[in-house]
């Protein structure tokens, strides 16, 4: 069986939206997908990112917020950032590795105009929803970027 093609989705701090999409990939494609998340900065795990996966049935309160270094091991097929800092921040990836940049709203950013939890939830969870259908497209969906 050939390998897993790797991916590594790129956020700011690694806390929020790129936990969700590598959990998201893991549940949904881990038979295609070898699946990571990283930051330009580690913010640690953000509680209301698991809180919101565990609703939807993907656990990943045992991720660990990591610094894009941490993996430099790792040779990438596909670099996702999901947000404009870490795409303007993005370094240059060795090889034959491809960046893509699909945007997704900062949940901790949006809910701090939140009045009660249930809508600062709503936000995660609207994010949340967003990075399921992007990720439930993969692989075609990076060709399209």
């Amino acid at each position: 069986m050939p390998d897993k093609t790797r991916i590594l989705f790129l956020c700011t701090g690694n806390s929020c939206r790129s936990q969700m999409a590598e959990g998201w990939a893991r549940h949904l494609k881990g038979d295609v997908f070898e699946s990571y998340s990283a930051g330009i900065e580690t913010h640690g795990l953000n509680p209301n990112a698991v809180k919101v996966m565990a609703e939807a049935g993907v656990d990943i309160s045992g991720h660990k917020s990591k610094h894009l270094k941490d993996l430099s091991e790792v040779q990438f097929d596909y670099v996702v950032t999901v947000c404009d800092n870490a795409h303007e921040s993005c370094p240059i990836f060795p090889g034959r590795t491809r960046v893509i940049h699909v945007g997704f709203d900062d949940p901790p950013r949006l809910a701090r105009q939140a009045s009660t939890e249930q809508q600062a939830l709503d936000i995660y969870r609207r994010v949340r929803d967003e990075i399921r259908a992007f990720v439930e497209k993969l692989p075609q969906a990076l060709e399209e970027h």
